[in-house]
């Protein structure tokens, strides 16, 4: 049976401050909202750069997820990730409105806000859940966590000497790697740095993780795809100079030699919203250009 789609009615907004294009797009948003009666929330930081005062209700990111039913997020990819991961948990779904560059996560051209607005209405949408990956960081006796909707990456730093990792899936060793660093990528990553580093695209239903090694010193060496229940674990051998984790390529930890990070999918996820007429492909041929051609 299929779920019933949500009624929005309470609408968080959130903008990268850096793009100067946001303000403009945001207090668009919210005068289209509020002449329909519905509730808008700003997120703080973006409602002082919006200038729309006390219009509107503002919280901090870190309350949005309790407050709203969606969030529009005016950004490129990496809003999209920082907002994933802070609200992710929390019953709400989430929309980009594409204010960067490829813009995977972020559906939504700006030309096209109010009729996409018009369409969440209508109730002309779908949600896609999206699972998330947490990574647990072993130091000696100390254990740290870090979750990525995209990726979890460990490279190395400025020193250009190779470092080596062992890799296991569900405890059974796969490989040493020498290598720059190791992309662990969800399916939703697969189209981020992993596809750069030569790894498959993905569907983002698809339930698998992605092993991608980044300027691997075997010419055999293949990224590897298996299931999104596995447990994946990496042990840093041998490092010269720094090494560290990032989660999205936003939080980064430093690691040393023996460290060990084990990667796995989170319990928690987030939904995203895909207005009527998109979808994954239609994103794929538009984004990378696949035309194709006639035989």
């Amino acid at each position: 049976m299929k779920k019933a789609l949500p009624i929005l009615r309470r609408f968080g907004l959130v903008a990268n401050p850096e793009k100067p294009r946001t303000g403009a797009l945001v207090r668009r948003a919210a005068a289209w909202l509020a002449r329909q009666g519905l509730v808008v929330v700003m997120e703080s930081d973006t409602s002082r750069r919006a200038g729309v005062g006390r219009r509107h209700r503002a919280v901090p990111l870190e309350a949005m997820g309790a407050e709203v039913d969606a969030i529009l997020v005016f950004g490129g990819d990496g809003t999209m990730l920082r907002v994933a991961r802070v609200v992710a948990g929390h019953d709400v779904a989430i929309l980009g409105v594409n204010v960067g560059h490829l813009g995977f996560l972020t559906s939504v051209a700006p030309a096209a806000l109010e009729e996409t607005l018009g369409l969440l209405g209508q109730g002309r949408f779908s949600l896609d859940e999206r699972a998330l990956l947490e990574a647990r960081v072993q130091r000696s006796a100390h254990v740290s966590v870090e979750t990525a909707l995209n990726d979890l990456v460990l490279s190395r730093g400025a020193a250009s000497r190779l470092i080596e990792l062992e890799v296991a899936v569900n405890d059974e060793i796969v490989t040493r790697y020498r290598c720059d660093g190791l992309i662990v990528s969800s399916p939703t990553g697969s189209t981020a740095y992993s596809l750069s580093a030569g790894g498959s695209v993905v569907s983002p239903d698809a339930e698998v993780l992605v092993l991608t090694p980044i300027c691997p010193h075997t010419l055999s060496i293949r990224p590897i795809v298996v299931s999104l229940a596995s447990t994946v674990r990496v042990r840093l051998c041998r490092v010269h100079g720094e090494v560290s984790l990032s989660a999205d390529g936003q939080v980064q930890s430093a690691l040393g030699a023996g460290d060990a990070v084990e990667v796995r999918r989170s319990r928690r996820s987030i939904r995203l919203i895909r207005p009527e007429g998109s979808s994954f492909f239609a994103t794929l041929r538009t984004k990378f250009g696949w035309s194709g051609g006639k035989v």
